[in-house]
């Protein structure tokens, strides 16, 4: 299985706090710009980063050779806001799929994604989230930074309050360096529905299934055959796309693209689906 860095941003306030609940792990003995990777635990590295996260471009490209060699997955710590300002934790990849770059990154390029990383994620998050009083969501690829390796954000939302809560914070320091994908699900493109994605959200709750990009219904007015072509791409071991909508799959942009999948078709997870074993992960390769 490919390593795990998280990149914790001086100036995100949930990247600082998150980062303190973990101290200072032994230097690995290598670093990125003067600054020590250390080793959270077996497989997943700690970096820190002066800057905000959306405009550390191409962060990929200035890793130690090995990590990038080895297909890392960067996973960002963050703050989340809102239109709405509500109390939420979220799930991303990376990106921008139409003309708009305000937020990092560059128009019409997206991240590669770790589909199975985010849905553990996202199930571990909703766990922990409904007894804190944290909803968790998938949300839409929409910003950056721009980067050639597996990445996306896990934030926190909380609304009017000054600080990030300590209850979602600590969720947020213990969830992080466990996550573990899960061989059984399926992968797949996701495309319509909402900036939030409460369908998508929903699937991975209740079926096996794994999603790396998410085009949002609103994205889908911007998008052009390259750039699909590019999201699909970016969804490594994708069997297809699974559409919000029927509609959705006669768009110019997608028509053809890949097979569209019915998403009954991902066994429905149950009780014991909550955890990876060693067995698990032996069998699968990964």
């Amino acid at each position: 299985m490919p390593p795990l860095l998280i990149v914790v941003s001086d100036e995100d306030p949930v990247a600082v706090r998150v980062r303190e609940h973990w101290g200072t792990p032994a230097s690995t003995g290598e670093g990125v710009d003067g600054a020590p990777l250390r080793e959270l635990r077996p497989n997943v590295l700690l970096l820190r980063r002066p800057g905000f996260h959306i405009h550390d471009e191409r962060l990929d490209r200035r890793l130690p050779r090995a990590l990038q060699e080895a297909g890392t997955t960067l996973l960002f710590p963050s703050i989340h806001r809102g239109e709405q300002n509500v109390r939420c934790l979220t799930v991303h990849p990376l990106g921008n799929p139409g003309l708009s770059a305000d937020v990092g990154g560059r128009a019409r390029t997206v991240a590669p994604t770790d589909p199975r990383r985010m849905a553990s994620a996202l199930r571990s998050l909703s766990e922990g989230g409904n007894a804190i009083g944290f909803g968790a969501t998938f949300e839409a690829t929409h910003h950056g930074p721009e980067l050639g390796l597996p990445s996306f954000f896990v934030e926190i939302g909380y609304g009017e309050d000054a600080e990030p809560p300590e209850a979602a914070v600590r969720l947020l320091a213990a969830v992080i360096p466990t996550i573990e994908p899960d061989p059984r699900d399926r992968v797949a493109l996701a495309v319509g529905g909402g900036h939030y994605a409460p369908h998508f959200t929903d699937l991975v709750m209740k079926r096996r299934w794994a999603f790396g990009h998410i085009v949002s219904r609103h994205a889908l007015t911007e998008l052009d055959r390259a750039t699909a072509a590019s999201i699909y791409g970016a969804t490594p071991g994708a069997e297809g796309i699974v559409y919000a909508r029927a509609a959705d799959a006669d768009h110019p942009a997608l028509r053809e693209l890949a097979p569209r999948i019915r998403e009954s078709t991902a066994p429905v997870r149950g009780p014991s689906d909550g955890a990876v074993t060693p067995a698990d992960r032996s069998s699968s390769g990964t």
